[in-house]
């Protein structure tokens, strides 16, 4: 499974073109994401996908989830989005 690390500066538009290859390819994504500014990006990013790959027939669905994440020797909780093809 790839995974994508979402920051508050990532472009919604260039994790979508990554995400929408990645499901292109029949494979499953996770989204990781550390507070509500990367979320909101990593979302928007989702969104974008879905009209990115709709064209081709894929639809998507995304689980979201919480997770541990180890930054710099500290232990964060993050937000993970599990994307696949439906």
């Amino acid at each position: 499974m790839e995974v994508l690390k979402v920051s508050a500066q990532s472009q919604p538009k260039m994790v979508a073109g990554a995400l929408a290859a990645i499901l292109r390819g029949k494979s499953t994504a996770e989204i990781q994401a550390v507070g509500a500014a990367a979320v909101n990006q990593a979302i928007k990013a989702i969104a974008i996908t879905r009209g990115f790959v709709a064209p081709n027939g894929i639809d998507i669905v995304t689980v979201p989830a919480f997770s541990s994440i180890n930054i710099d020797g500290e232990e964060r909780t993050a937000i993970k989005f599990l994307v696949e093809p439906r």
